[in-house]
């Protein structure tokens, strides 16, 4: 007890230092991105089904899909999967896990994988996240997605190929990271996963957001995995496969699936509508921010999220749009009027935590009463805002989380460390 009250103690008058690389390192998110948390049960299979096939499986427990839209080690042909298709299925409510099969270990179980080489892991690393952020963008995935990397199953005791293995996925991190990207990996339990656990504070390696692990015991629970403590990756960012090959048929349609449970960060999309009446487009949720564009009656309009502002006509929702610009949902032809339209998500930015137990607030400032609940080193803050609020470190800045909490923003891992970090809204 006395070893946390010193942490929160030293949190609260700035001595610790915040990551400015690796674990935690940052997150250059683009004007119109946005990312989407997904907390229920989903299914993979190996080639992306189709319109109908997706229509049918509507009657099925899962909300989500994974999809493999790329890497030099993906097995199968993906005829559906195009951009249409991505905005049709995500229209009719599914969530979609992007897939990226990249290079595997050099010691890969897997039969004629296609193998990362031990000089230029890290090279290749980079080079096939640039890969997958152009093939999601090319389906219409935004930045704010979150990328799969899959690494399958390897010889978990070769030192040399543990190293290896690191290096690859620490470069992969980064550079979605720099593109914009939530960075994530499915792994086997027994060996990229274990292993990502073992160097999860090291400063040797980017940490990535969110882990998808490959366990076939039958149970979805995403707590108390062998190998991997609950303090690790333990807010919105855990994903697992607990069941393998099989069928299942719902809708008169049958699939082979793998099996799913999720709470982390999935792809985002934009959604398509058509407006009203002749509207604005702001710089920010409120027509007190400078109008942008001029948006004509009957115009469609791509939504990635949705916020609250000043209310008009009966909303307090708004809509930010692909070019970062927000316009009032009142005047827009979403379902509803009063209210969120699902699917669409709600405005966040996930960064991760850089320093254990992180004190939440019920506003922004240590002067509010706290918030339950501490934060491990590593957490997603989701960010939907932010505002001025008392000094910590270096900074005045607090950012509300999804769940109304705050938390200063002097250890979120965010671009700046004095001041405000766009795309983040002011509260």
């Amino acid at each position: 007890m006395k070893r946390l009250l010193l942490v929160v103690a030293l949190l609260w008058v700035g001595m610790a230092v915040p990551a400015a690389a690796e674990p935690a390192t940052s997150v250059g998110y683009s004007a119109g991105a946005t990312a989407t948390r997904f907390t229920g049960l989903a299914f993979d299979t190996c080639t992306a089904p189709t319109v109908a096939q997706m229509t049918a499986w509507k009657a099925s427990p899962y909300k989500a899909v994974g999809i493999y839209f790329g890497g030099v080690n993906r097995g199968c042909a993906q005829p559906q999967l195009t951009a249409s298709w991505v905005s049709t299925v995500t229209r009719m409510g599914w969530r979609l896990i992007p897939i990226y099969m990249g290079y595997q270990a050099p010691c890969t179980t897997r039969p004629n994988a296609v193998k990362m080489t031990v000089p230029s892991a890290a090279t290749q690393g980079t080079a096939q996240a640039a890969d997958a952020v152009a093939k999601a963008a090319a389906l219409g995935i935004l930045p704010g997605s979150a990328l799969y990397g899959d690494m399958e199953h390897y010889a978990v005791s070769d030192a040399t190929c543990r190293a290896t293995v690191l290096r690859y996925l620490s470069a992969w991190t980064k550079e979605l990271h720099r593109r914009g990207y939530i960075s994530a990996v499915y792994a086997h339990q027994d060996s990229g996963a274990r292993h990502l656990a073992e160097v999860y504070n090291s400063t040797a390696y980017a940490r990535p957001d969110a882990v998808w692990i490959a366990r076939w015991d039958q149970s979805s629970t995403l707590t108390g995995w062998p190998l991997i403590s609950d303090r690790y990756w333990s807010v919105g960012q855990r994903a697992k496969q607990y069941r393998g090959d099989h069928t299942e048929t719902y809708g008169g349609v049958t699939l082979n699936i793998d099996n799913d449970r999720f709470d982390a960060p999935v792809a985002s999309v934009w959604y398509t509508y058509t407006v009203r009446t002749t509207i604005y487009a702001y710089s920010g949720p409120s027509t007190a921010y400078p109008r942008r564009a001029t948006i004509a009656q009957n115009s469609s309009v791509r939504i990635v999220c949705q916020t609250y502002g000043p209310k008009i006509g009966t909303s307090t929702v708004w809509n930010k749009l692909i070019d970062g610009t927000y316009v009032i949902d009142y005047y827009v032809r979403t379902p509803n009027k009063t209210g969120y339209s699902p699917p669409i998500p709600g405005c966040s930015y996930p960064y991760q935590t850089t320093t254990d137990n992180l004190a939440r607030r019920r506003g922004p400032g240590t002067g509010y009463g706290a918030h339950p609940g501490l934060l491990p080193t590593g957490s997603l803050a989701w960010v939907t805002c932010q505002r001025a609020g008392t000094t910590v470190g270096t900074t005045a800045v607090w950012d509300r989380l999804s769940d109304g909490s705050w938390v200063t923003d002097y250890y979120v891992a965010n671009p700046s460390n004095t001041t405000y970090s766009a795309p983040i809204r002011r509260c």
